[in-house]
């Protein structure tokens, strides 16, 4: 007699953040899965074989000013606080992905690169190459975020070159005159290594932080098309390439409204082969502009560098609604790999900030100059509702999303965990189903709000190890595998269900014996089983499950074929 499989069971947990303030990245009670596809109209089908880019982060910028915020303006236990809230996934939000400028950005209390000079000094050699600046406050903010998130990935971006590298000799404006491309490509190269032996690996770097906004007002640098292939392809990407670095190349880093630049960048061949994706700034045009680039070049990857809220927009609901739908779920269903919010931290008045620099923005937190006080603002607790749940690595997996009714996005974590973010930007609520293969569970979602639910998919059959549920030769061949490995170089998520002491022993192959058959019988010898091994296993199993083998018969039968080592 064949017996029944269990149902898989999934466990949701769910994390709410109402556009009234009401609950705030709040666990609520948490609903369960039952069979068949529910009552209401509204449903979103989950299908987790159908699958998309991967997930490098979620985060937002420590520029200069913020900081200096972060190291001045907070005392020891403050800054811990708000850093953990921060970058812990533990007990904060998870930010796992950071931009940083090159030098000064708008937001830096003082105009500054790695290599000034007096004006009408040059240093081609870059002798006098510094990122002394960056240790003050940078550096010791990254460090510390580092700790807290091992899996922080670093993004850098210039908003200009050294003056005496210009057609203008200023920070501001102006564009990279053509006998400095070697020595601007050792710049970064010097950077990169810099901020190596800091222990601050950088992931990625973009050319030129809005090439087509050049301004007068603070540092920034003109940069063309042509500019930019020419430099990438003839100076950048060779110059890393020769110094071993794979620090990736984003081409553009602007506004959406603009995304064929980036196609123009890749069409030059010599840039091609050094580009490695895209990045763009949500402050013109829509977030669908970033599809466009995925189409033509849909083996390279999508980023999305800059967007900030400000003094522009003061509604709690209509910006948690706007981060969410755009910087959150449209960005991830529009391909991007990353959302990196802009500043992370400012102070009330949206400072510190460079003359004729954004003075509207808001950060991420607001510090409170005078008090030491953190308030988390919209985007933290939006930007929250995924960056704590979704992982560096993870999966985008498909999921129904109906514009104006329940708007989502989903993905699975490395380790099998699934996560779906949902979405109402309606005033009213809304009944929905999440149905996820035959099953399905009823949620009431506020008008206004996004909730977050998060569910393993390890099935409820013992001996099941990689949740397809079934046991079968794959499930077998995870424990021979790895039985006697030390606990750390064991697949993580794949056995949950063995002991507490991280041993691969006799209890995970008594597990995958006993139910051996009840699903299905393995049809696939694997390879890294020789096949009197192979065909011995399946005697074993098949015999035991018929004679209900006593424990010790299993474990003496099976030390016997296959000489495993006993138990610790």
């Amino acid at each position: 007699m064949v017996a029944v499989v269990p149902r898989p069971v999934y466990a949701v947990e769910v994390w709410l953040t109402r556009g009234d303030g009401v609950s705030l990245l709040e666990p609520r009670t948490s609903p369960s899965f039952e069979p068949g596809s529910g009552t209401h109209n509204t449903k979103i089908n989950i299908d987790p074989g159908a699958t998309y880019q991967t997930i490098d982060g979620f985060g937002a910028a420590v520029t200069d000013s913020s900081a200096w915020l972060i190291q001045n303006e907070l005392s020891t236990a403050q800054r811990d606080t708000l850093m953990a809230d921060l970058f812990s996934r533990d007990t904060g939000i998870g930010l796992s992905y950071v931009r940083v400028p090159m030098g000064a950005s708008d937001f830096a209390l003082s105009p500054y690169t790695y290599n000034d000079l007096p004006a009408g000094q040059t240093d081609p050699t870059l002798s006098q190459f510094s990122i002394d600046h960056d240790r003050a406050d940078i550096i010791p903010t990254l460090q510390q975020a580092r700790t807290l998130n091992p899996q922080l990935k670093l993004m850098a971006s210039p908003w200009s070159p050294p003056a005496w590298m210009k057609t203008n000799g200023s920070l501001n404006g102006g564009a990279l005159k053509t006998e400095f491309y070697d020595a601007y490509a050792d710049y970064f190269v010097k950077f990169v290594q810099a901020y190596g032996a800091e222990n601050l690996p950088i992931s990625s770097v973009t050319p030129q932080n809005e090439p087509l906004n050049p301004t007068p007002n603070y540092p920034s640098m003109s940069m063309s098309t042509f500019e930019q292939s020419t430099f990438v392809g003839d100076h950048l990407g060779p110059a890393l390439a020769e110094a071993g670095l794979d620090t990736k190349i984003f081409a553009f880093d602007h506004n959406w409204a603009d995304w064929s630049y980036p196609v123009v960048v890749n069409n030059d061949p010599e840039a091609a082969q050094y580009v490695d994706g895209a990045a763009f700034h949500g402050y013109e045009g829509t977030v669908d502009q970033q599809s466009n680039y995925h189409d033509f070049f849909p083996q390279q990857e999508v980023h999305y560098t800059e967007i900030t809220g400000g003094s522009f927009a003061t509604d709690f609901a209509s910006n948690l609604v706007y981060s969410v739908r755009t910087s959150l779920i449209g960005a991830t269903r529009n391909w991007a790999q990353s959302s990196i919010y802009w500043n992370v931290a400012l102070d009330p008045d949206g400072d510190p900030h460079l003359p004729g620099g954004c003075d509207v923005c808001r950060g991420m937190v607001t510090i409170d100059t005078s008090t030491g006080d953190v308030t988390r603002e919209v985007e933290y607790y939006a930007y929250g509702q995924i960056s704590k749940f979704v992982e560096p690595g993870a999966t985008r997996i498909d999921s129904d999303t109906i514009e104006g009714v329940i708007e989502t996005v989903a993905f699975r974590n490395p380790d099998g965990e699934e996560v779906l973010v949902a979405l109402n930007p309606s005033a009213s609520s809304r009944w929905f189903n999440v149905v996820r293969n035959d099953e399905s569970f009823a949620y009431r979602l506020t008008g206004r709000s996004v909730v977050t639910f998060v569910w393993e998919t390890l099935a409820a059959v013992a001996g099941d190890y990689n949740g397809n549920g079934q046991v079968e030769q794959a499930d077998l061949d995870l424990v021979l595998q790895n039985w006697g490995a030390p606990a750390e170089s064991i697949p993580v998520g794949w056995a949950e269900q063995r002991p507490s002491d991280g041993i691969v022993d006799q209890t995970e192959l008594d597990a995958v014996l006993q139910n051996w058959g009840m699903v299905a019988a393995p049809v696939n010898r694997p390879a890294s089983v020789p096949e009197p091994l192979a065909f011995n296993i399946l005697a074993v199993g098949l015999w035991l499950q018929r004679h209900r083998a006593s424990s010790t018969t299993r474990r003496n039968v099976v030390l016997g074929r296959f000489h495993a080592p006993p138990n610790p």
